[in-house]
């Protein structure tokens, strides 16, 4: 069920969105409603509506304001009120930082449109943040790791850290670095693990897929090209084990990141 925030200084057209619109059938349900800039302010930061349905001229504080305000603290979908005479002007007034206009006198049908697709757009948000959420906590997790292990008194595992930060690029294995150091495979692994709690290719890949994140922030890089520089030769592979790690294919991770 979305919440919603009505501020309008009109008497008449706030009663009538507020009391005339079928909402429930919307999935929707308005919290509060307010007759100017202020007042409306203090019902938003009360309520933290999911959308706040605003006119522009109001006494005490303008809907601009309010709006800026508000997000300041919290986040919604503005919906603007406007009339014909005064359309162009929200448009260039609110820096396209509105979610929607609704032109004075309001249409039920308009309404039900657009809570419709906000409907839509918040559950897709919602999708996002989860994914960055489960992303960071995967990349948190290899930080928390860091932390931990620059603490470990193994002499073999503080040398298999240093190798990864220093050759993640590369290929390398348990194999290669426990003859390097001239101990048997098992046994750092073994150790390796017990120091982690996580295995080395999972270390690895966890640390090469935190990279890979910050090569994509840049958007300098085709995801093929990203795939090569983060060590994994096979593009499949890499595709593979960066949505194991996010939750999310790198083509649709890059995406969710452009403004």
């Amino acid at each position: 069920m979305l919440k919603i925030v009505i501020v309008e200084d009109e008497s008449f057209i706030r009663k009538g969105l507020v009391h005339t619109i079928d909402w429930l059938s919307m999935g929707c349900v308005v919290c509060a409603d307010a007759e100017n800039g202020q007042d409306g302010l203090e019902k938003i930061l009360t309520v933290l509506p999911d959308v706040v349905i605003t006119d522009i001229k109001m006494p005490v504080m303008n809907g601009l304001e309010m709006v800026d305000k508000a997000l300041e603290h919290t986040v919604f979908k503005t919906i603007i009120l406007t009339s014909y005479t005064e359309f162009e002007y929200a448009k260039k007034a609110i820096d396209l930082r509105a979610y929607a206009y609704l032109l004075k006198p309001v249409d039920e049908d308009r309404i039900r449109e657009l809570m419709q697709n906000v409907h839509g757009d918040i559950k897709k948000d919602r999708e996002m943040a989860l994914m960055l959420e489960n992303n960071k906590a995967a990349v948190n997790n290899s930080y928390d790791i860091n932390v931990q292990l620059e603490q470990t008194d193994n002499f073999y595992v503080a040398k298999t850290l240093e190798r990864i930060r220093e050759s993640w690029q590369e290929r390398i294995s348990i194999e290669t670095i426990s003859d390097e150091l001239g101990v048997s495979a098992s046994y750092l692994s073994r150790k390796f693990k017990d120091a982690v709690r996580h295995t080395f290719l999972d270390y690895l890949n966890g640390y090469r897929v935190q990279k890979a994140i910050q090569l994509m922030n840049t958007g300098k890089y085709r995801i093929c090209e990203i795939s090569d520089l983060t060590g994994f030769t096979d593009y499949k592979h890499f595709c593979s084990v960066f949505k194991k790690y996010t939750l999310s294919s790198p083509t649709k991770f890059m995406k969710k990141l452009k403004p």
